[in-house]
């Protein structure tokens, strides 16, 4: 960010220690206290300033040096270099004990905005953010002396009403607002006038001023505006820009009540029509003349931005001004609605002008926020606007890091709004998605509070496959990216009869080309599957390295994670069955980023347990789905987490106790299909590899099998021999190769706990399957959670310890 000289100086400030400083500030102090303090004590002040700002610690000086800094501040004989160093290391020390600095009866405005810089920056300790308030105003309402100037006032301002607004009387806030008002009316139409320097060759003559010029180079026939162009500008002109600047903190502060409504009994088109016409605006109250004046400006600025500027810097301006003068209006509009009309009427005009320009997309945010502010009341429809907002910007411009942001805190900070009046917002979540999957950890906060307005039982479906398939957006949006920059000639499209060899080829290629469009879609399409992604996911593996991609997977857990729990609140027991479902399916259809896939698999299995607790009838609802599921001996393998919170549901939800649908014949069919399995995993073959399963998988499924025998006694002969071989299993060769010793005893501990549990049918019935009217009582909770202890205690009274007598 420095530069190498920069880097040393600063380096050198901050090894400077404390006793080093102490003397450097004593000779500081001697320069100042001379004649006149000149270039050397400049110089001085000016190290001394880099010494104490070039730390985050704050760096002491004396107090009798402190105080000498105030009073060469206050010095009329101090030089203004010297002032203002003086008053910038009094800033850097803040909040300073030592200080005795008033403004109280300071006249000359270049000192008072110096002090008041000071004592602004003391935390308003003593009420110095009031005290400089009152003088600041004081001094404006007065008439200012010769070579005087409200310039350096108008900024110490602006930073009070920013700390203190209540700082200032009501009094007050009407002479400034009248001194605003007529600040951006009243400030002179021609240039200024450059002094001469009064040299040899300098004209004795005086040159007449130009007049301003528009930013096409026309000259103005209207009001100076901060879009007037000159070369050199007048005392007003500055004033003129700096109130506009402040205008629109002030006018929220202090501009009025909000609400202000047009009198009931007259008719719209008269409102409208007092509206425009010129009141004696000399008559009015301050604050109703101040708002005219600022919307009189603000048309006047939307107008000039309609001219074509002849310096691209102009252009920029434009842009901003325009932004600052719609937020304005609506300010305006919400404190008195009698403009609303006028502005309705304007700024759909401007936004008819402006949507087709690409460079005026941040412009189209204030005018969609002074719409969904002001639509219900001026009974105009908005949708168009908001049509356009959320289909074309977000697919054109995603990649502008800046206008994503703004984008995003626009429809957060508006979501309510929308979600109660425009049903365009929900539907457009694809399109506001593409802001994330290209800025993924900027905008991640902003999501994370979005994320529940955009959704409702219509829109969760469709929302939780773009979850996971964000990456793949990420990659797709990339790919769009590199074909628009390419050569018109190298744009054709492709021979479908060709292979495509490149994602860039893919994109152009007819038998991807639908695949991208559904993936790149501007707005909801829940009739439209997202099956035929799966090729185009193994396409884009060519970019699962891509660092923006890799970025934006590391965002889905965390927004998953948010989607299940908002769902939980409100969702139904069909909308629980698809999202289970679809979250079977989904675990074999996600983009190959290995770190991603686990992530997701983590939070895929623990929301599972959390979708069978608020709906345990699912198990035996979607019983064919999870038999496929679970009876697959591969899903151990690659998604051991989801695998095994599937069996575990199945063992805790399968039971009359949840469902009275529930019947022996499924149990068995979903013992047998365990059991299936867990004899696959565990079967000691000679000649096979022993596949190497997660301990955790083995025991669940133990666990599982022996809670459905207890539920279903003829099971229980089945089971207690299948676990009376573990301990075979355990102490063979190719198994103690495969588990560490510590795995190996905990499956053996859990086998033989459930083996001695199920030697008392009666307890592992109450244990296992709880009465109805017991499922849910504080007693069977309380057996749920000790069930380890349980299992401890009946494996210590089966297998009494040597020595023990059984009573």
């Amino acid at each position: 960010m420095f530069s190498a000289a920069a880097e040393s100086f600063l380096r050198q400030a901050r090894e400077i220690h404390e006793e080093e400083l102490r003397r450097f500030a004593g000779r500081v102090s001697a320069l100042l206290q001379g004649p006149e303090p000149g270039a050397e004590a400049a110089e001085g002040l000016r190290r001394l300033h880099l010494t104490v700002a070039a730390t985050k610690y704050p760096r002491r000086l004396d107090g009798k040096f402190v105080e000498l800094l105030q009073t060469v501040l206050c010095s009329p004989k101090s030089p203004e270099q010297v002032q203002v160093l003086c008053a910038a290391i009094l800033r850097e020390m803040s909040p300073c004990n030592d200080l005795i600095l008033r403004c109280d009866e300071i006249q000359d405005t270049k000192l008072l905005s110096l002090v008041s810089s000071v004592l602004l920056a003391q935390g308003n300790k003593k009420g110095e953010v009031a005290a400089v308030g009152q003088r600041v105003v004081k001094v404006l309402e007065g008439r200012l002396p010769e070579g005087q100037s409200a310039l350096l006032l108008l900024p110490v301002l602006a930073n009070v009403i920013n700390l203190s607004p209540e700082s200032l009387t009501e009094e007050q806030t009407d002479a400034v607002s009248r001194k605003l008002a007529d600040w951006l009316r009243y400030a002179s139409t021609q240039q200024g006038i450059v002094q001469p320097s009064g040299g040899f060759f300098s004209s004795p003559r005086t040159k007449q001023p130009a007049p301003v010029t528009e930013v096409d180079g026309a000259i103005a026939t209207d009001f100076f505006t901060v879009l007037s162009v000159g070369q050199h500008y007048t005392q007003d002109q500055w004033l003129n820009v700096q109130a506009f600047s402040m205008l629109r903190n002030w006018l929220l502060f202090y501009g009025g009540q909000e609400g202000k409504a047009p009198n009931p009994g007259m008719d719209r088109s008269v409102t409208s029509m007092v509206s425009t016409t010129s009141t004696s605006s000399r008559l009015l109250p301050p604050k109703e003349h101040l708002r005219e004046k600022a919307f009189e400006y603000c048309q006047r600025l939307i107008e000039q931005s309609t001219r074509r500027p002849l310096k691209k810097d102009d252009g920029d301006l434009q842009r901003a001004c325009l932004i600052e003068a719609v937020t304005i209006m609506d300010i305006i509009c919400k404190q008195d609605s009698s403009y609303m009309y006028r502005a309705v009427s304007f700024l759909k005009i401007l936004h008819g002008r402006i949507c087709g320009d690409a460079t005026y997309a941040r412009a189209l945010l204030p005018i969609a926020q002074f719409f969904l502010n002001h639509s219900k009341l001026a009974a105009v429809d908005s949708d168009a606007i908001y049509k356009h907002l959320f289909t074309d910007i977000p697919a054109q411009l995603f990649h502008n890091p800046s206008l994503a942001f703004e984008f995003v805190q626009f429809c957060k900070d508006n979501s309510q709004l929308f979600t109660d009046t425009s049903s365009i917002f929900r539907q457009s979540f694809p399109n506001l998605f593409k802001f994330l999957a290209w800025n993924s950890p900027p905008l991640i906060s902003e999501f994370v509070d979005l994320l529940p307005f955009l959704l409702d039982a219509g829109t969760a479906i469709e929302i939780f496959h773009l979850l996971l398939d964000l990456p793949c957006l990420t990659a797709a949006l990339d790919i769009q990216l590199r074909a628009a920059a390419l050569p018109t000639s190298e744009k054709a499209t492709s021979d479908p009869a060709v292979k495509p060899a490149t994602c860039l080829e893919a994109f152009r290629h007819p038998l991807y080309k639908s695949t991208f469009q559904y993936l790149l879609r501007t707005k909801s399409a829940p009739e439209d599957t997202p099956e035929s992604l799966i090729p185009l996911r193994q396409l884009l593996g060519s970019l699962a390295g891509n660092p923006r991609v890799v970025q934006c997977a590391e965002t889905v857990p965390v927004l998953l994670e948010l989607f299940f729990r908002v769902v939980a609140e409100s969702a139904d027991g069909s909308l629980i069955n698809q999202l289970v479902v679809l979250l079977l399916q989904r675990s074999d259809q996600l983009y190959e980023i290995p770190t991603f896939k686990d992530d997701v698999y983590r939070v895929l299995s623990s929301q599972l347990a959390m979708l069978c607790k608020l709906h345990p009838a699912l198990v035996v609802e979607l019983s064919t789905e999870i038999l496929e599921f679970s009876g697959a001996v591969s899903n151990i393998q690659s998604k051991e987490p989801i695998f095994t919170h599937v069996v575990w549901a199945v063992g805790e939800y399968l039971s009359v106790s949840y469902d009275k649908r529930c019947t022996v014949e499924q149990i068995t069919r979903f013992f047998e299909t365990l059991e299936a399995v867990l004899f696959e995993i565990t079967q000691l073959r000679p000649l096979a590899s022993t596949p190497s399963c997660a301990p955790r998988a083995i025991s669940v499924l133990m666990a599982t099998l022996t809670k459905l025998a207890a539920r279903s006694q003829d099971l229980i002969p089945r089971v207690s021999m299948f676990l009376s071989k573990m301990r075979t299993f355990v102490q063979s060769p190719a198994v103690t190769s495969v588990y560490c010793e510590e795995d190996l005893e905990e499956i053996l501990i859990r086998a033989t706990e459930l083996m001695n549990l199920l030697k008392m049918p009666s307890v592992a019935q109450f244990v296992f399957n709880p009465p109805m009217d017991a499922a849910s009582t504080r007693l069977q909770r309380e057996v749920n959670d000790s069930l380890p202890l349980a299992l401890r205690m009946v494996t210590h009274l089966l297998e009494p310890a040597p020595g023990c007598t059984p009573v």
